[in-house]
């Protein structure tokens, strides 16, 4: 009965023990082996070094304690500069428009001379073209100023055409231009007004001239005047227009006499 037992134990550790075993392959097997885990190999990369700062000289790099008051006083530098040259142009901007008035101005009466008066014609017949507009030159002649400057000197002729020139500019609007052309010849330049219109202001002109007067000592001196009338019609230059004004003021003198 002893033996027995024992060797059912021992049949019974065979058996675990050959449980436990795991089969070989064949040598001959055609079966992949199973790969081998490649092993994973970290590569970290070197630190780069610190790039050097650049070396700046004191006034290149001023301390910041220092920089604030500079800037403060390149601005007030600047703002002074700015403000003179604004002075500056200023100045020459008033030199300029009294250097073009002084070219425009008759040198003795308030009123256009010969070559800015043309201007602004030729400027009114662009715009009588351009916009279809009305326009129209009315020529004077003053009558009586040669007995005027013989009898009583160059001084009476003189204060006879600031008269003349006061009276004018006194009788026509802000946008019209009135320019003496020579001697004792005046026109107006009557803008945006038609043919009929600039007949009346005539007219009237006429009678302002005729009943006014001036003094010239202990004289009151008066002088006449012949005014002539042209509309635009398409004239080809300023010059031509006023020799029209011109030729139909010679026709109303002629007429009177």
């Amino acid at each position: 009965m002893f033996a027995s037992t024992a060797s059912m134990q021992s049949l019974l550790q065979s058996y675990f023990e050959e449980m436990q075993i795991t089969p070989q392959p064949a040598a001959n097997s055609n079966a992949p082996k199973p790969a081998a885990p490649a092993s994973t190999v970290k590569i970290t990369p070197p630190a780069p070094k610190p790039a050097a700062a650049p070396v700046k000289s004191d006034r290149e790099n001023p301390s910041r304690e220092h920089w604030p008051d500079e800037a403060k006083r390149l601005i007030e530098t600047l703002t002074r500069q700015n403000r003179d040259l604004k002075a500056g142009v200023k100045i020459l901007q008033e030199r300029l428009a009294q250097t073009e008035n002084l070219a425009d101005s008759d040198v003795l009466t308030p009123t256009l001379n010969r070559r800015a008066f043309l201007r602004e014609v030729h400027r009114a017949m662009a715009d009588c073209r351009r916009y279809d507009q009305q326009a129209c030159l009315v020529f004077l002649d003053l009558d009586g100023f040669k007995f005027i400057n013989d009898t009583y000197g160059h001084a009476a002729g003189d204060q006879a055409l600031i008269h003349v020139a006061d009276l004018l500019l006194a009788n026509t609007r802000e946008g019209d231009s009135i320019g003496r052309l020579g001697g004792d010849e005046f026109a107006i330049l009557l803008r945006h007004a038609d043919l009929a219109s600039a007949k009346v202001k005539a007219m009237k002109l006429e009678a302002e001239l005729n009943i006014a007067t001036f003094p010239h000592k202990n004289l009151f001196l008066k002088v006449g005047g012949s005014f002539g009338v042209r509309a635009f019609s398409g004239q080809k230059t300023a010059e031509a227009w006023v020799s029209e004004a011109d030729a139909a003021m010679f026709l109303m003198k002629k007429s009177s006499r």
